[in-house]
């Protein structure tokens, strides 16, 4: 979920990743050079550079911190729609920068920078019905907009959160890097983030083995009113893409990417484990984790829920539900959770 979502909590993830980058660096030289013009397909549009862009603005903290992973924070010129702070590894690259916004920026408040490139993490902001302006607006400017193919994936004609049509795939995100990569020309840097963020997608994957029959999740976002339906992630987004990778079934079953469920139907789908998701945003008081905790122990009907009743309510960064270079660390986070709860076992050190 990402409207007016700013400020989650975020510390540790990818700090391994940023070590395992700079050590495989060395094995990627001989990476084929850009050759321009070049020409990307992204999101059905074609996007042409002539060369490498030197005047980047980003809207949404995974597209910077994706440049910022490539070792190119001197190019980005100006940021927007942060979910949280950034990675530690980052925070004296990023103090040199300039924010456009904290959350979603105004269309004229891009264009001031001057910007040769767009690199957008949402269509809900960019896009057909995009909050900020549409691609053609930037076009007519000839500043191209490049999207998370992750999000694109989605059918976001009606604007908000977007519905998909099938599973979310981690793959998509490797595919941002490799562009971005080729775009800047900075393929070793690329193909060596993809290998380290692979090598943790492995591991994540195996962390754990003889899971319990029949665990099920749901993962609670947040909600605009305790008393309202609660932001739940839908079957397809990459938070359901985490239960599928660890065997867990996600029990929502709409196509939106973060729908409104209510209560008494979650309740008889009986999950065995509540995800909370943790921010330090506070528009709602459901932001908070340890409100939605309380709020799941005293209602008289999701008291009653299994996850409830045995505590399997595990606080993990929403950072980590969206589509991005943070996803891997969410498919950690759950499978530790799993081991602690006793849905699963950890898988035997050789």
């Amino acid at each position: 979920m990402h409207a007016n979502s700013t400020f989650f909590s975020s510390k540790k993830t990818l700090l391994a990743i940023v070590g395992t980058t700079v050590l495989l660096t060395s094995g990627f030289s001989n990476a084929a050079k850009t050759e321009y013009p070049l020409t990307i397909k992204n999101c059905g549009r074609d996007i042409t550079f002539n060369q490498a862009p030197t005047r980047v603005a980003t809207v949404g903290q995974n597209s910077t911190e994706i440049l910022y992973s490539l070792g190119l924070a001197d190019r980005v010129v100006g940021t927007s729609l942060w979910f949280g702070p950034v990675l530690d590894a980052y925070k004296a690259a990023n103090e040199k920068v300039a924010v456009i916004a904290q959350n979603i920026p105004s269309f004229e408040g891009i264009v001031a920078k001057k910007p040769d490139l767009v690199a957008s993490q949402f269509e809900w902001q960019i896009g057909p019905a995009g909050t900020v302006a549409s691609y053609e607006q930037f076009s007519e400017l000839k500043v191209p907009v490049y999207t998370a193919p992750a999000d694109c994936a989605k059918d976001n004609e009606d604007g908000g959160d977007g519905v998909r049509k099938g599973m979310f795939d981690i793959a998509m995100v490797y595919q941002e890097v490799a562009d971005l990569a080729k775009i800047f020309d900075v393929q070793d840097k690329g193909e060596a983030l993809i290998a380290s963020l692979k090598a943790r997608e492995s591991a994540a994957k195996n962390k754990i083995t003889g899971m319990d029959k029949n665990v099920s999740a749901v993962f609670w976002f947040s909600s605009a009113d305790l008393q309202l339906d609660p932001y739940v992630a839908g079957k397809f987004g990459p938070a359901a893409w985490i239960a599928q990778t660890l065997g867990v079934k996600n029990v929502i079953d709409s196509a939106e990417e973060w729908p409104t469920v209510g209560w008494e139907t979650i309740a008889k789908a009986n999950p065995s484990v509540i995800v909370l998701g943790e921010m330090s945003r506070r528009r709602f008081p459901a932001d908070d984790w340890k409100i939605k905790k309380e709020y799941l122990q005293s209602d008289p009907v999701t008291k009653l829920i299994p996850a409830v009743k045995e505590n399997h309510l595990p606080a993990i960064d929403v950072q980590t539900m969206n589509a991005g270079i943070r996803t891997i660390d969410g498919v950690e986070k759950l499978a530790d959770a799993l081991v602690e709860y006793g849905l699963a076992h950890p898988q035997a050190a050789h």
